[in-house]
Protein backbone atom coordinates (compact mmCIF):
# COMPACT_ATOMS: atom_id res chain seq x y z
CA UNK A 1 0.00 0.00 0.00
CA UNK A 2 2.82 2.03 0.91
CA UNK A 3 4.62 1.73 -2.47
CA UNK A 4 1.19 3.08 -4.27
CA UNK A 5 1.14 6.05 -2.32
CA UNK A 6 4.85 7.10 -2.93
CA UNK A 7 4.21 6.39 -6.52
CA UNK A 8 1.06 8.38 -6.53
CA UNK A 9 3.05 11.34 -4.76
CA UNK A 10 6.02 10.97 -7.37
CA UNK A 11 3.31 11.26 -10.47
CA UNK A 12 1.71 13.86 -8.86
CA UNK A 13 4.82 15.84 -8.17
CA UNK A 14 5.81 15.22 -11.48
CA UNK A 15 2.16 16.19 -12.47
CA UNK A 16 2.69 19.88 -10.93
CA UNK A 17 6.09 20.56 -12.03
CA UNK A 18 4.96 20.17 -16.01
CA UNK A 19 2.16 22.24 -15.69
CA UNK A 20 3.29 24.95 -13.57
CA UNK A 21 6.58 24.95 -15.09
CA UNK A 22 6.88 23.35 -18.67
CA UNK A 23 3.33 23.65 -20.17
CA UNK A 24 2.02 26.91 -18.67
CA UNK A 25 1.62 29.97 -20.86
CA UNK A 26 2.26 33.70 -20.48
CA UNK A 27 -1.76 34.39 -20.58
CA UNK A 28 -3.01 31.48 -17.79
CA UNK A 29 0.01 33.65 -15.94
CA UNK A 30 -1.33 36.78 -16.74
CA UNK A 31 -4.17 36.08 -16.10
CA UNK A 32 -4.50 33.75 -13.17
CA UNK A 33 -5.29 36.82 -10.85
CA UNK A 34 -8.78 37.69 -12.44
CA UNK A 35 -11.34 35.61 -10.64
CA UNK A 36 -12.59 33.09 -13.35
CA UNK A 37 -10.93 34.58 -15.95
CA UNK A 38 -10.87 31.76 -18.71
CA UNK A 39 -7.13 31.45 -18.62
CA UNK A 40 -6.65 30.93 -15.81
CA UNK A 41 -9.53 28.46 -14.89
CA UNK A 42 -7.81 26.36 -17.97
CA UNK A 43 -4.67 26.51 -15.95
CA UNK A 44 -6.10 25.04 -12.86
CA UNK A 45 -8.18 22.76 -14.93
CA UNK A 46 -4.80 21.24 -16.54
CA UNK A 47 -3.65 20.82 -13.20
CA UNK A 48 -6.90 18.47 -12.03
CA UNK A 49 -7.06 16.31 -15.01
CA UNK A 50 -3.45 15.81 -14.57
CA UNK A 51 -4.54 14.84 -10.74
CA UNK A 52 -7.02 12.55 -12.29
CA UNK A 53 -4.83 10.89 -14.43
CA UNK A 54 -2.56 10.30 -11.44
CA UNK A 55 -5.35 8.97 -8.99
CA UNK A 56 -6.66 7.04 -11.72
CA UNK A 57 -3.33 5.35 -12.90
CA UNK A 58 -2.87 4.56 -9.38
CA UNK A 59 -6.14 3.46 -7.81
CA UNK A 60 -7.52 1.50 -10.97
CA UNK A 61 -11.22 1.28 -12.54
CA UNK A 62 -13.18 0.75 -9.52
CA UNK A 63 -11.86 4.22 -8.20
CA UNK A 64 -12.72 6.23 -10.99
CA UNK A 65 -15.03 8.06 -9.72
CA UNK A 66 -12.09 8.60 -6.11
CA UNK A 67 -9.78 9.65 -8.74
CA UNK A 68 -12.50 12.59 -10.45
CA UNK A 69 -13.84 13.66 -7.25
CA UNK A 70 -9.61 14.88 -6.14
CA UNK A 71 -9.23 15.73 -9.55
CA UNK A 72 -11.41 18.06 -9.04
CA UNK A 73 -10.87 19.09 -5.38
CA UNK A 74 -7.39 19.73 -7.02
CA UNK A 75 -8.99 22.00 -9.60
CA UNK A 76 -10.67 24.03 -7.15
CA UNK A 77 -8.01 24.02 -4.32
CA UNK A 78 -5.28 25.25 -7.45
CA UNK A 79 -6.89 27.98 -8.56
CA UNK A 80 -8.05 29.42 -5.48
CA UNK A 81 -3.95 29.02 -3.88
CA UNK A 82 -3.07 30.47 -7.34
CA UNK A 83 -5.71 33.53 -7.36
CA UNK A 84 -4.49 34.41 -3.97
CA UNK A 85 -0.57 34.48 -4.80
CA UNK A 86 -1.41 36.65 -7.64
CA UNK A 87 -4.00 39.29 -5.86
CA UNK A 88 -1.68 39.01 -2.40
CA UNK A 89 1.78 37.87 -3.20
CA UNK A 90 4.43 40.35 -3.94
CA UNK A 91 4.82 40.31 -8.39
CA UNK A 92 8.80 42.09 -8.18
CA UNK A 93 11.05 39.04 -9.13
CA UNK A 94 14.13 40.86 -7.63
CA UNK A 95 12.34 40.53 -4.04
CA UNK A 96 13.31 38.07 -1.76
CA UNK A 97 9.29 38.68 -0.88
CA UNK A 98 8.66 37.47 -4.25
CA UNK A 99 10.64 34.15 -4.02
CA UNK A 100 9.21 34.02 -0.56
CA UNK A 101 6.02 33.97 -1.86
CA UNK A 102 6.54 31.59 -4.93
CA UNK A 103 8.23 29.30 -2.20
CA UNK A 104 4.72 29.31 0.02
CA UNK A 105 2.54 29.14 -3.37
CA UNK A 106 4.59 25.60 -3.93
CA UNK A 107 3.93 24.33 -0.60
CA UNK A 108 0.38 25.10 -0.74
CA UNK A 109 0.39 22.49 -3.67
CA UNK A 110 2.52 19.88 -2.43
CA UNK A 111 0.71 20.05 1.05
CA UNK A 112 -3.07 19.45 -0.72
CA UNK A 113 -1.02 16.68 -2.90
CA UNK A 114 -0.15 14.55 0.35
CA UNK A 115 -3.64 15.29 1.71
CA UNK A 116 -4.84 13.64 -1.38
CA UNK A 117 -2.48 10.70 -0.78
CA UNK A 118 -3.37 10.28 2.54
CA UNK A 119 -7.08 10.17 1.35
CA UNK A 120 -6.51 7.19 -0.75
CA UNK A 121 -5.61 4.96 2.35
CA UNK A 122 -9.04 5.77 4.31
Amino acid sequence: MYDSIFLLLALLFAKHWYVDFVNQTDEEIQYKGVYLDWRGVKHSLKHGIGTFICLWAVTGWPNVEFAFFIGSLDFILHYHIDWVKMNYGNRDIRTPQFWNHVGLDQMAHQLCYIGFAGLTIL
